[in-house]
């Protein structure tokens, strides 16, 4: 896969952390110019508002999925954690996902341990010649939306038993640390990019690690009351599949600025070519999952599940994140629906073993995130079956190690689950004293 095209000497002429070895960062015009620095920069930002968005998908899609006595905790929970993403990711995750060569481990740990920079008010068009590649602040800005994307996945799986500041506290480790430091190995340049791993768009690097975080806190947490009575399988829907629909849309339309915007580059024919195909496959593959759950549903249930829609159509966005950009819409179609029965047959399997995923994100973010991974060996002919295996253990391994130490610290210390008179009177009220709906409540 392509590196990053700025180089340290670039950085430094302009006394800043610079633009970040980005996902898949195309290669510069041979002439630097300032239309390639604008349009480069226009992408990111294009794309960094749009994958903004998601967090609106994400948080109607949990206030739908969620009882409504736990609404107004869903809704607190997304708009306080990606906010804290993005001041802590300012201040320690920016620069230790992308140290540009300074490394205190070399391709493992960051040597940079700091608040990220902003080039200067107003610079000079021969200031973005040296940069020649785009603005740190739309570079800052679009990675801020993948780190904060990364918490929100972990938010719907814990829902409606967990306490609120706990789970605040961990996003903070989350995407202070434990996001940026395993991006730093693929994205900037670490050991896992040294070696081959692919992985375009974050299937693994973003997916597979909220996914790794929410499922280490759900075996921690443990189900929510009456979920699980004996074999059985309590159903407890959520209070307005309008709000899910509307949610997966948002979430689909933000996708397009998620895998189109990685492309990382639209100063040639070659790049905005090349970012129509990635908006072409990715909405393919969205179409793929939807399909596949429906028509899966259908015969194994009798009757369509629009909760199992909903969630095939993101899994088919999560399977070909990894690699949007060589697929056929064919192909891209086919990996979406893979990705669609994965949640169809996970969803039960995780209720089996009673790990209780209120969302569906264990399956969403990370089987069909691993499920994208792996794919990427069927189209891109750079792609290493067992180099995409090492890099999704490896991340896998890290994930899951740091977040359970940082869960059972908050359990020790704090406490991370509601008692159980406040979690059958519902969050909303016991956590904040304010519910979603009042109206409904009983006087």
């Amino acid at each position: 896969m392509r590196k990053s095209t700025l180089s340290l000497a670039a950085i430094s002429a302009l006394a800043a952390p610079g633009v970040a070895l980005a996902q898949e960062a195309a290669a510069p015009a041979a002439v630097p110019t300032d239309s390639v620095f604008i349009l480069n920069s226009l992408l990111f930002l294009i794309g960094g508002f749009l994958v903004f968005w998601m967090a609106a998908g994400f948080a109607m899609l949990e206030a739908g999925l969620v009882r409504s006595k736990n609404v107004t905790m869903q809704l607190t929970k997304n708009v306080a954690l990606f906010s804290l993403a993005a001041i802590f990711y300012y201040l320690i995750g920016y620069n230790l996902m992308y140290p540009l060569g300074t490394w205190s481990i070399d391709g493992v740990l960051s040597g940079v341990w700091g608040p990220g920079v902003l080039e200067a008010v107003g610079i000079t068009a021969e200031q973005a010649d040296d940069y020649s590649y785009a603005s740190t602040g739309s570079d800052f800005f679009f990675q801020l939306m993948f780190c904060a994307t990364t918490a929100s996945i972990v938010s719907g799986t814990l829902a409606e038993r967990i306490k609120l500041w706990p789970f605040l506290i961990f996003t903070i480790v989350l995407t202070a640390v434990i996001y940026p430091l395993q991006a730093s190995w693929k994205w900037g340049g670490g050991f896992l990019d040294e070696m081959g791993f692919l992985d375009f768009a974050g299937s693994t690097v973003v997916h597979s690690v909220g996914g790794w975080a929410a499922l280490t806190g759900a075996l921690i947490l443990g189900p929510r009351l009456g979920k699980y009575k004996g074999d059985k399988t309590i159903p407890m829907p959520g209070s307005n599949l309008a709000l899910a629909t509307l949610g997966t849309f948002i979430l689909w339309l933000g996708w397009f600025g998620f895998n189109g915007g990685s492309q990382l580059a639209m100063g040639s024919v070659g790049d905005v070519a090349d970012v129509s195909r990635i908006f072409a496959n990715t909405n393919a593959a969205a179409a793929g999952g939807a399909v596949a759950a429906l028509l899966l549903t259908q015969l194994l249930f009798k009757k369509p599940d629009l909760t199992m829609v909903l969630n095939g159509a993101l899994a088919g966005l999560v399977s070909i994140t990894a690699e949007p950009l060589t697929p056929s819409l064919g192909m891209s179609t086919l990996i979406g629906a893979v990705g669609g029965v994965i949640v169809v047959f996970v969803v039960p399997m995780l209720d089996k073993m009673k790990i209780d995923d209120v969302v569906g994100a264990i399956p969403v973010h990370l089987v069909a995130g691993i499920w994208g991974t792996l794919a990427v060996v069927l189209t891109n002919p750079d792609a290493s079956l067992i180099t995409q295996l090492t890099g999704i253990v490896v991340v896998a391994l890290f994930v899951v190690i740091a977040s359970a130490v940082v869960w059972l610290i908050l359990r020790a210390v704090t406490g991370i689950r509601v008692d159980e008179e406040d979690e059958i009177n519902g969050l909303d009220m016991a956590e904040l004293g304010m519910e979603a709906y009042p109206e409904f409540s009983p006087s």
